[in-house]
C-alpha cells in the first residue's frame, strides 16, 4: 500500500473512502512483489496495480465489495491448467492479496493515514496489518517509526502489540516488506498470527565520484532507478550544477574525505569514475571497508591491475579487494557515456536482485530471482 502513498495520502486529505488491495505473498513467477497495491475509491477510480493486469479486474471488484460491507478479505489467485479462462496469473505464479476498506469512521483509518503521510513525505515508517488470525483482530493496523514509537494496535493479549512492534521495527531497520508470524498472545506459543509488514524508507543513495561526462549519464540513470544521487569531485571547475542539473547533491571535496564524513548504509552504491590513483586509492581503501551494497571503479584492465597493486600496498586485503567491481559494469560492448551508464546500472541491479547478467534467451534460470524473496517470497524487498 505504501508504494502508492502519495496518491492515497491525497485521497485521505480529500476525505475519500477507498479500499486497498495489497500483495501479501507471492510464489512462482508472479509479476509483483509483496507490498504492491491497487486502490479503488467510492466513485470507482482505481490507482496502482497488483499483477500487471492479470487479475486487476477481479481485485477491483473485491475492493468495491469491501467498500460496501466494510470487511477485510484475503484472496489467493493462481493459474489453473484445468480452466485456462479462470481468473488467475497466466505467468504461472500465485499471489495472496489482502483487501482492506478504509472508510470515514473506521478505527483503522487514522493509523493508515499516518502511515501514508509518512511515506508520502519520505519519512521512514512501517505499517503492520494482520493477514490471518482471529476475525476480531482483522482490519486493524500498527504503525512503527524508527525511534521505536508506534500508534494503533491490534487489541487482544497485552503482549501482542509489543511483540508485533518489535518484529515490525526489525523489518523497518532492514528496509524490508514481507510477512512474519507470531502467536496471538505475543509469543511463539498459541494460535499463530500472520502480519504483513510494509516498510517505507528514504531512497537509497548513489554516490558518483568523478565529475566527468560518464558521470552525467550515470546521474540520469541513477535517478531513473530511484536513487538519491550525489556527485563528488575535488575540482570545483567540473563539479557544477550546470554540468549535473539532475544530481540531488553536488559536493566539492576530496572523495575520501567526503566519504568518511557522509552517511551510508547497506543499500548505498559507490561508483568511482575518477580513474586517477591520487583519488582512487585513498577512496577505495575506505570504501571497501564500509557496509555498502556496491563498490565499482572505472578504468582499463591495466588500470585495474595497477590500482589493485596500490591498494595492496596500503593494506587492503584480498577479501576486501574481492568486493571491488572493476572494470566497472557488465560487458555490453558499451562505448558512449549513456551506454556505459547502462552497463554500470545493469551490474548494480544484478547485484541487488541476484541476477547473473547473462541473456535470458536460452538460460534456464528464473526471470525473477531476488535473493530477498526466495524461495516463496515470504519476505519481499523495498527499494
Amino acid at each position: 500500500m505504501l508504494d502508492i502513498a502519495e496518491e492515497l495520502d491525497r485521497w485521505v486529505e480529500q476525505g475519500r473512502d477507498f479500499a486497498v488491495a495489497t500483495v501479501v505473498a507471492v510464489g512462482g513467477s508472479a509479476p509483483r512483489q509483496p507490498g504492491a497495491a491497487l486502490a479503488v475509491d467510492a466513485e470507482g477510480t482505481a490507482i496502482g496495480s497488483v499483477s500487471g493486469g492479470c487479475v486487476e479486474g477481479a481485485v477491483y471488484e473485491l475492493c468495491r465489495q469491501a467498500l460496501q460491507d466494510g470487511e477485510s478479505v484475503l484472496e489467493r489467485f493462481g493459474y489453473s491448467d484445468e480452466d485456462a479462462f479462470a481468473v488467475g496469473l497466466t505467468c504461472g505464479g500465485v499471489i495472496d492479496i489482502l483487501v482492506t476498506p478504509v472508510r470515514a469512521g473506521d478505527p483503522v483509518r487514522p493509523v493508515l493515514a499516518a502511515a501514508l503521510t509518512a511515506a508520502a513525505r519520505g519519512r521512514a515508517a512501517a505499517l503492520a496489518r494482520i493477514v490471518s488470525g482471529p476475525a476480531e483482530l482483522m482490519g486493524r493496523a500498527l504503525l512503527v517509526r524508527p525511534d521505536g514509537s508506534h500508534e494503533g494496535g491490534f487489541g487482544g493479549h497485552p503482549e501482542l502489540d509489543r511483540t508485533a512492534a518489535a518484529e515490525t521495527a526489525a523489518l523497518l531497520d532492514a528496509g524490508r516488506t514481507g510477512t512474519v508470524e507470531i502467536g496471538e498472545r505475543g509469543s511463539r506459543c498459541g494460535s499463530p498470527l500472520t502480519l504483513l509488514v510494509e516498510s517505507s524508507v528514504p531512497p537509497p543513495r548513489m554516490i558518483v565520484f568523478g565529475a566527468i561526462d560518464f558521470a552525467s549519464a550515470l546521474v540520469r540513470i541513477g535517478r531513473f532507478l530511484g536513487y538519491r544521487v550525489t556527485v563528488c569531485d575535488a575540482r570545483p571547475v567540473f563539479a557544477t550544477r550546470a554540468r549535473f542539473p539532475e544530481a540531488d547533491e553536488i559536493v566539492v571535496e576530496w572523495p575520501h574525505r567526503y566519504l568518511a564524513d557522509t552517511q551510508v548504509d547497506g543499500r548505498t552504491v559507490l561508483c568511482v569514475l575518477t580513474h586517477d590513483a591520487k583519488f582512487d586509492v585513498p577512496l577505495l581503501e575506505l570504501a571497501l571497508r564500509l557496509p555498502v551494497a556496491y563498490v565499482g571503479a572505472m578504468g582499463s584492465r591495466r588500470t585495474h591491475l595497477d590500482r589493485n597493486a596500490r591498494l595492496r600496498e596500503v593494506g587492503v586485503g584480498e577479501l576486501e579487494l574481492a568486493r571491488l567491481r572493476s572494470p566497472i559494469g557488465l560487458d555490453l560492448g558499451a562505448r558512449t557515456p549513456e551506454e556505459t551508464a547502462l552497463s554500470i546500472a545493469a551490474e548494480i541491479v544484478a547485484g541487488r536482485r541476484g541476477g547473473s547478467g547473462v541473456s535470458l534467451t536460452g538460460a534456464h534460470t528464473p526471470i525473477h530471482h531476488d535473493p530477498a524473496t526466495r524461495p516463496a517470497a515470504r519476505i519481499g524487498s523495498v527499494a
